[in-house]
């Protein structure tokens, strides 16, 4: 498994797609309380995000677009108009997963799916902190089948049918977000790109596959069959900061996960990333973190199942 394969395993969906729903104009969709991520893919017709700042961004037929929370964002088919709020009480109709083909769908009718991802897990924040507000990824023809094959699975009742359906949405998330750090106007963290060169790829590559090895620059250096300041210096311009800083950070995000299992101690996490003792840890993690981990596990509350609620979602105007 790659850098990149890694850090995105832990983004999973849990109860994750929320709705299909047929619109026609004029409608707008209201999304409050959203998670860190939402997807939203159309499966026909075209629309607007509309994020909180920022200028809105058009989608279209076959495109992905992901929206990094918490802070709301509409959906609409015109992205000049107010998005009105309907009243709490009122509900504002209903957006989840349709039991059936809704018969009444006609060719101008725009049909959005969205799923969401609260992810809390440090690790994929080490690759996603980057991501933008809004970003769409256009249509290459490579997801369609997915598309379809997911939006017939939110018509079956079967058993099972709600873990199909996240991993439907895990497989078109993770695509859309490998297709997007592959455009030229991504933004990628330095170690992305440095993970393609000839000298910092293969010590990348060391430090995440093995973290709790004990690395040095030397090591490290030998490891890419380079000098060892040939490679110091090539990290640091492509990375923005040494081996051993960056492998410290990278210790420190994969503790922080490590830590929110309570059957592990301390000193359990501390040689899983590396470290002989828990003092020289705790100190090492003090220094990164800004707490203790003692501190760091007072503070983190135990994610279940029921805990992972989709946003609130307010439709106003005409939808299926």
């Amino acid at each position: 498994m790659d850098v990149v394969d890694t850090l995105l395993s832990g983004v999973r969906g849990r109860g994750s797609v929320f709705g299909k729903s047929v619109l026609r104009p004029p409608w707008s969709l209201r999304f409050t309380d959203a998670p860190y991520l939402t997807l939203c893919t159309l499966l026909r017709g075209e629309g607007w995000i509309v994020p909180s700042t920022g200028a809105p961004r058009r989608v279209s037929t076959g495109e992905v677009a992901i929206v990094r929370g918490p802070e709301p964002f509409a959906f609409t088919d015109d992205p000049t108009a107010p998005v009105p709020v309907p009243p709490r009480e009122a509900g504002g109709g209903a957006f989840a997963p349709s039991a059936h083909r809704d018969p009444g769908e006609l060719a101008c009718d725009t049909v959005l799916l969205a799923g969401s991802y609260d992810v809390r897990a440090e690790v994929p924040h080490h690759l996603l902190r980057v991501l933008p507000p809004v970003l769409v990824v256009p249509d290459n023809g490579d997801c369609a089948p997915l598309r379809d094959y997911l939006e017939s699975q939110i018509a079956t009742a079967g058993p099972g049918r709600q873990i199909v359906l996240d991993r439907l949405l895990d497989w078109l998330l993770v695509c859309s977000l490998r297709d997007w750090f592959d455009r030229p106007e991504a933004e990628r963290p330095g170690w992305y790109a440095a993970l393609g060169d000839d000298v910092v790829g293969p010590a990348l590559r060391a430090l995440h596959e093995e973290p709790a090895e004990p690395w040095t620059t030397v090591t490290l250096a030998a490891r890419a069959g380079v000098s060892r300041t040939t490679l110091a210096k090539r990290f640091t311009e492509l990375v923005g900061e040494g081996p051993v800083s960056y492998l410290t950070e990278w210790r420190m995000t994969l503790a922080a996960d490590l830590l929110a299992r309570p059957e592990l101690t301390v000193a359990a996490v501390a040689r899983r990333v590396g470290y002989a003792d828990a003092f020289g840890f705790s100190a090492a993690f003090k220094r990164v973190r800004g707490v203790s981990p003692t501190a760091f596990r007072r503070g983190l509350t135990a994610v279940e199942p029921d805990d992972l609620r989709a946003p609130r979602v307010e439709v106003a105007g005409p939808a299926g």
